[in-house]
């Protein structure tokens, strides 16, 4: 008998920053759909998805890929949660941007993430000392060297993993802050990025186990005078893409402008706290667009403008922002009438 080791990932209910949970169900014959995969159950009592009394919650598989931990024939299985007479549960964004996307598939969508994230030893960021600080940020992003970078096996590890898993996994740098590093998925559609972004996670974190150091998604891990994680999106439509792209973008810009508090609100919790207006972010309170603008809310790129077309930095989304909110908000405002 062939056997595998399918690691079932869901996320779960925790407010107001849903964590992601995971455990192995062992099957004895091949898997080549996600169809061929069987639902599975969890106390929802335990993952704050339901009360003690009625506890049961449904895995349903909706994306799998290699497992590059495990190797061989072993899959990651990223499932929804359904409640145990099959409604949605609410936990599941992932549903909500399912009826986004088809709603707007004529448009075309393609969003690419970069994620930034914040190794962390014990209760300190990577590589900081025991007591004090590190030199002030200048030299650290994109730095070599050891006393510019810290966490690179980590990092390196986490990239092999993601590309052995078949994720549209397009690159890494240091970030501005010592320990702090990002990777990037897309592009993509708004499910396929989502869920490639979600399964990069839990990467990082079981990763990061080997090395005996922890990853968070904290949009601002350090008080002070130190860049806070963000999640930019980089968000096109087929016709921002097409010759004259340029005013589609600028249209594109205008409608996020009025839908700034409801883009916020599913932006990430602790956002304020990184978006001062300071190290590279507009503040909060406050909508901007402009072309090679880091201080902006929304930056159209260089080459976007010279070229009249192309995509749009959304730069306001944290890193513990949920993909699935993000991209379903980016085309209900973009592509939608209301």
């Amino acid at each position: 008998m062939h056997t595998i080791m399918a690691e079932y990932i869901w996320i779960d209910g925790q407010k107001p920053t849903a964590k992601l949970r995971s455990k192995t169900k062992v099957l004895d014959q091949p898997v080549h759909h996600v169809s061929d995969l069987p639902e599975w159950g969890f106390d929802g009592s335990s993952t704050m998805q339901a009360h003690g009394h009625d506890s049961d919650c449904r895995l349903k598989p909706v994306c799998i890929v290699k497992d590059p931990v495990r190797g061989g024939d072993n899959i990651l299985v990223l499932c929804e949660v359904f409640n145990a007479d099959g409604s949605v549960h609410e936990s599941n964004s992932r549903a909500h941007l399912r009826e986004i996307s088809e709603l707007y598939k004529e448009h075309e969508s393609w969003f690419g993430i970069e994620q930034e994230y914040t190794l962390f030893d014990g209760i300190k960021p990577l590589g900081w000392p025991d007591n004090g600080f590190p030199a002030p940020q200048g030299g650290y992003y994109c730095g070599v060297g050891a006393d510019e970078v810290f966490g690179r096996d980590v990092v390196e590890a986490h990239m092999e993993a993601c590309l052995k898993a078949g994720l549209l996994f397009c690159g890494i740098n240091a970030e501005v802050m010592p320990g702090q590093w990002e990777f990037q998925i897309g592009p993509l559609g708004p499910l396929e990025v989502s869920d490639q972004i979600w399964l990069g996670r839990w990467l990082l974190y079981r990763v990061a186990e080997d090395f005996g150091v922890s990853a968070t998604l904290n949009p601002k891990p350090v008080k002070g005078d130190w860049n806070g994680a963000g999640a930019h999106t980089n968000f096109s439509t087929k016709a921002m893409r097409a010759d004259g792209g340029i005013d589609v973008i600028t249209q594109a810009c205008e409608k996020l402008s009025k839908r700034h508090e409801e883009h916020i609100a599913v932006y990430g919790a602790e956002n304020e706290r990184r978006l001062t207006g300071l190290h590279e972010t507009c503040s909060i309170h406050e909508f901007k667009y402009g072309v090679s603008d880091r201080g902006a809310s929304i930056r159209i790129p260089m080459a976007t403008a010279k070229d009249g077309k192309g995509y749009l930095e959304d730069r306001r989304p944290a890193a513990n922002m949920d993909p699935y909110q993000v991209c379903a908000m980016m085309m209900k405002t973009v592509c939608g009438n209301w």
